[in-house]
Order: C-alpha cells, then sequence, then structure tokens
C-alpha cells in the first residue's frame, strides 16, 4: 500500500507540478509579487527552518493611493495546496493576530510568524509547503521548507 501511496504520488507531482509551479510560484525567486501588484513577499527566514520561521511582506504606496485600508491575509499550504495553518501579525497596528483579513492602514515593511504548528496544533511533518498572501484578494505564494 505505501508503495502505491508514493507512485502515486510522484504521478501528481510529476503531471501537475509544471503547471502548478508555473501558475503559482513567482518567476522572480526573491521577490514574489510583482511592483504593479502593490505588494511584496519575502523569503520568510530562516529557510528551512524548525520549527519556526519568519515572513517578510511589504505594502507598497500604490495600495493606499484612495486612502482607504487594505485587507491582507495569509495561509500556510500543505503540497497539495490544502490549508494548514494561518501564520500571526507580528507587528500589525492592533498587536498580534492571526493573519487573517486584517486591515492595514499605511504602507511599510511587516513580518508574519509561523510556529510550524497545523490548524490543530500538532507539528508539520517536514518538506515543501506553500505561503500565500492575499491582499485585496489578489494573491502570491512563494515556496518554503521544514527541516526536521
Amino acid at each position: 500500500m505505501g508503495r502505491i501511496r508514493s507512485v502515486f504520488m510522484f504521478s501528481v507531482l510529476f503531471v501537475l507540478g509544471p503547471g502548478l509551479s508555473a501558475q503559482i510560484l513567482p518567476d522572480d525567486p526573491e521577490a514574489a509579487g510583482a511592483p504593479e501588484s502593490g505588494f511584496t513577499l519575502g523569503q520568510n527566514y530562516p529557510n528551512p527552518f524548525n520549527p519556526e520561521t519568519r515572513i517578510p511582506f511589504e505594502l507598497h504606496e500604490a495600495l493606499f493611493s484612495d486612502g482607504g485600508t487594505v485587507v491582507v491575509s495569509m495561509r500556510i499550504l500543505n503540497v497539495l495546496l490544502q490549508p494548514a495553518s494561518n501564520p500571526t501579525a507580528l507587528n500589525h497596528p492592533s498587536g498580534q493576530a492571526p493573519l487573517v483579513d486584517l486591515e492595514y492602514t499605511s504602507p511599510g515593511q511587516y513580518v508574519a510568524y509561523w510556529d510550524g504548528l497545523d490548524q490543530y496544533g500538532r507539528e508539520v511533518a517536514s518538506g515543501a509547503y506553500f505561503i500565500q498572501l492575499i491582499v485585496n484578494g489578489s494573491s502570491t505564494v512563494r515556496r518554503i521548507f521544514v527541516a526536521k
């Protein structure tokens, strides 16, 4: 049974992998999110990590040109692109909070924190995961690695 599961997962990644990476991973590994999108998702540090990591992101001036607020969410996804966890915003104006539909009122550089736990409080397994940053409905994704 284990061999069948391994062959199946390899087949799924082999067939879907190129299409997935072309659709969700940035062309520039240094900065996910184009300048015209108004936000940038930085590389987490350390990477690979065990058991925790910090995830920098930047909200550019262009997002705030109309004087309104910006709604930001961040998700950790497993290799099947299923939600695994939500990081915590470290320097949000209202204090530390899960980074789910948080409103930001000014541009700047911000940091999220992930403790390496899933949504049920269990340690995630070693391997590749994805960070998805969603700003006003637009998103970008970056690959990260957990090493235990």
